[in-house]
């Protein structure tokens, strides 16, 4: 049974609980639930502070990561807690029928997308921004940080040429994969890495990201558990 965390109390326990930090992973729900309006409670998950290791929180999130949810009206109308944020954007555009194509095939081209971003955008823009920011002069060469600059430029690549012409990723409706992916996109101005991936190199990207930081909800989403 899912149960509330004592240390970061709902004030309306009929409403989902979020639990997060405006990074870019945590960044990914709370403006998904701006976007498509669903009443929720936010509680900042400090992860600095070590708040992701508390023994309430790991009982939400035993990965111990942000964000984490519990929405009180799951399935079959019981409470259910959910870690990793692409699968709660899967759970919350398939419970509001919101920001995921109902055609079949645009809905899985749309996952394919999502998934293009926990599998390979999120994991190499962090390790890019710890080896070049944050791990700077703490290694004996650059491998790393070389190694994570190509792949992300690679990456970087790939969506400029996918948003060629394009308004979103899926064309001119704004889905899950833009949700997940756009953050991270913003998250290098955190990593202070633009010069050193020669982002200017991909103007497809960087209006894409203006476009969709421009949207109010996208804006009141993104400052979350700030």
């Amino acid at each position: 049974m899912i149960k509330f965390p004592s240390r970061w109390p709902a004030a309306d326990p009929s409403i989902l609980q979020l639990y997060t930090l405006p990074t870019p992973n945590g960044q990914k729900v709370s403006i998904m639930l701006e976007a498509i309006g669903l009443p929720y409670e936010s509680h900042k998950i400090d992860i600095m502070a070590g708040d992701q290791f508390d023994p309430e929180y790991l009982l939400i999130n035993p990965n111990n990561k942000i964000p984490s949810i519990i929405d009180p009206n799951g399935p079959d109308g019981k409470a259910i807690g959910f870690m990793e944020a692409g699968a709660i954007l899967m759970y919350l555009a398939e419970k509001t029928g919101k920001l995921l194509p109902s055609d079949s095939a645009k809905k899985w081209e749309t996952i394919q997308w999502l998934f293009f971003q926990t599998g390979s955008v999120g994991p190499m823009f962090g390790q890019f921004g710890h080896f070049f920011k944050y791990a700077a002069g703490k290694t004996t060469d650059s491998y790393a940080s070389d190694r994570y600059r190509d792949e992300c430029k690679r990456l970087l690549g790939v969506l400029n040429k996918r948003l060629d012409g394009r308004e979103w990723i899926m064309d001119s409706e704004l889905t899950i994969a833009d949700i997940a992916i756009a953050p991270w996109i913003k998250g290098l101005d955190w990593y202070e890495g633009h010069a050193e991936l020669a982002t200017d190199d991909y103007p497809n990207v960087l209006a894409y990201r203006d476009r969709f930081f421009d949207m109010p909800a996208v804006q009141r989403g993104a400052s979350v558990g700030a």
